[in-house]
């Protein structure tokens, strides 16, 4: 819990210190206040006072209460302050390194668990803060201050409040036995709850396709009573606590009056007066040391869900990304668009067997290179290592001479326009959306975004809309159907103008028309440019200059369309169940 204040900043830490003082002077006025009480309970007892000196004592004892209430709001204003500013701080810095996560962190981590540390974990976190400066550095002060104020003042009020301090500190020994591991296992529930949710929501469609409705509200059923359950147990835990802590309170000051009464029934005359003051003050201070125990039970109910939450948000900030920045942002001279595999294998981190193993070939600029295989035979994994979203386990991949991993990202990154397998859309406009490729600035002309989705055949539909260019886009772009989302995603690499085109099976969802069409133009307005495809339609890749062919994640054929169909019987077989031969001929 503690080292998550490390990400604290000067200013926040002169905040708490600020704090601090003046939880000191608070506890300072809320202890004087018992003197002026004893003082008035002298004089009202002493023939002869005069009024003015009650008068006179008890505005002091009004001034300490008004102190304390100004102190009071003080510390709570520093403390809100400070924990609303170290939230949002928490936030951005989870924020930031979420986005430097390679696919392996992410996975390993897993999106519902990512958003509940980004939200709920850091509002626990911030909940702690606003009380802990409230209360956990009020509470000790009060009781250590307190108690040597009463120090003397009577052995047998100090032993009863000694036995209701003993009494409540089994109550927290109680607490952190058998509550605090309930309050741990809450966020882990609060994750499976997140998750369940997330699920149902985005796969609403195929939930009603199927008429699972029933089914999802049994899983959501067993993931909220699940939370319930072990929310109930603390909750009644925490139930219990107080009314026994009120009836400690209440028990204690009768014992301490019952004690005082008897001691000042046996007492000699002259002692009675100075044994009821000792009675009233020790009386003011025992509730003191109550009251402090009573903020400690209090913070122990929130610690544990801090403590799991701050060890959960460390975690993520402590992970080091296994995909490292290089230095380079320039690549070799007169090579542009290149792309070369030098004996490249792959395999999932923690996995037995290799996805890819010894892939070579190069790829020129202006060329297209193509990759086919069958399901699981590890097209979409090849390409997803050239803008290093995952590191080749052996050999290298060269971009224009230079091996990725020399690149910063931003500047790998920059060379290529990636439309991914399924089209991803952001909430905006189709002008955001197409523009984004400006590294998420959308800083390109009008005239550029509408020249890059007409390249990507998606004029017609978006002019129809409703806006036009500036017409909503939904978020998930749940507004457009999928061919409409992959000419939008398709458009965004376009108008990016990179060097290298990479299209992960993002022709799937166009008929075969539309695909031909966008190809045929795509080839025309970018000439110069590389394009690596991963396809499953032969028809789409039949004038690539050069064909993959994957088995299994070996290499099995590599050439053109006409000559793979003689010599790769794989590739024979992909393309005879989709074409006729004459097709395939043509």
């Amino acid at each position: 819990m503690i080292r998550i204040f490390k990400y604290l900043k000067p200013r926040e830490w002169l905040m708490a210190f600020i704090s601090l003082f003046f939880v000191v002077i608070q506890v300072w006025l809320d202890l004087k206040s018992p003197d002026y009480m004893s003082k008035i309970t002298m004089l009202v007892q002493t023939p002869g006072s005069a009024m003015s000196d009650i008068w006179i004592a008890g505005g002091k004892m009004l001034l300490c209460t008004l102190g304390s209430l100004i102190s009071a709001i003080i510390v709570g204003f520093f403390a809100a302050r400070i924990a609303a500013t170290f939230s949002k701080q928490l936030r951005s810095l989870l924020f930031n390194k979420v986005e430097a996560f390679s696919m392996e962190e992410i996975n390993r981590f897993s999106t519902d668990s990512l958003i509940t540390r980004s939200t709920n974990d850091i509002t626990q976190v911030q909940m702690l803060i606003t009380m802990g400066l409230q209360l956990i550095i009020k509470a000790p002060i009060t009781a250590v201050w307190a108690i040597t104020k009463i120090a003397g003042k009577g052995f047998e009020w100090t032993l009863t409040t000694g036995a209701a301090v003993v009494i409540l500190i089994v109550m927290i020994g109680f607490l952190m036995i058998f509550v605090i591991p309930k309050f741990k296992k809450m966020q882990t529930l609060t994750d499976n709850m997140n998750r369940v949710t997330r699920e149902n929501l985005t796969g609403l469609r195929v939930v009603r396709a199927y008429n699972a409705e029933d089914y999802q509200e049994k899983r959501f059923e067993q993931a909220n009573d699940e939370l319930t359950a072990t929310q109930l147990f603390t909750s009644r835990a925490m139930a219990i606590m107080l009314p026994v802590m009120s009836m400690i309170m209440s028990g204690l000051s009768l014992s301490i009056y019952w004690i005082g009464a008897y001691l000042i029934n046996a007492a000699e005359m002259t002692d009675k007066l100075t044994l009821f003051s000792n009675m009233v003050v020790f009386s003011s201070y025992a509730m003191q040391v109550i009251m402090s125990f009573m903020m400690l039970v209090m913070i122990f109910i929130m610690l544990p869900r801090a403590s799991v939450s701050a060890k959960r948000i460390n975690e993520v900030l402590d992970t080091k990304p296994t995909i490292l920045d290089g230095t380079r942002t320039e690549s070799i001279p007169g090579l542009a668009g290149e792309v070369t595999f030098k004996h490249v294998s792959f395999k999932y981190p923690g996995a037995a067997d290799y996805v890819l193993k010894d892939v070579n070939f190069t790829v020129k600029q202006g060329e297209t290179i193509a990759f086919i295989g069958s399901t699981g035979s590890g097209k979409s994994t090849l390409i997803n290592l050239v803008p290093r979203f995952f590191d080749a386990t052996e050999g290298e991949i060269l971009i224009d001479g230079v091996n990725i991993r020399e690149y910063t990202q931003e500047a790998l990154h920059n060379k290529i326009g990636y439309v991914p397998q399924k089209a991803v859309i952001f909430r905006g406009t189709v002008s955001s959306n197409v523009a984004y490729g400006d590294n998420g600035q959308g800083g390109y002309s009008a005239d550029e975004v509408k020249k890059a989705v007409a390249i990507a055949q998606g004029s017609d539909f978006v002019e129809r809309m409703d806006g036009g260019y500036d017409a909503d886009i939904s978020q998930g772009g749940s507004n457009v159907s999928g061919g409409q989302k992959q000419r939008l995603a398709i458009a965004r690499a376009v108008c990016r103008k990179p060097e290298i085109y990479i299209f992960d099976d993002s022709f799937s969802a166009l008929d075969y028309k539309t695909d031909r069409v966008l190809r045929s133009v795509l080839k025309k307005e970018t000439a110069g440019v590389t394009s690596m495809i991963v396809a499953q339609r032969i028809g789409t890749i039949m004038d690539a200059d050069q064909i993959v062919v994957l088995n299994e994640g070996r290499v099995v054929g590599k050439g053109r369309h006409r000559d793979l169909l003689q010599t790769c019987e794989v590739y024979r077989q992909i393309a005879m169940s989709q074409l006729s031969e004459e097709e395939l001929v043509s």
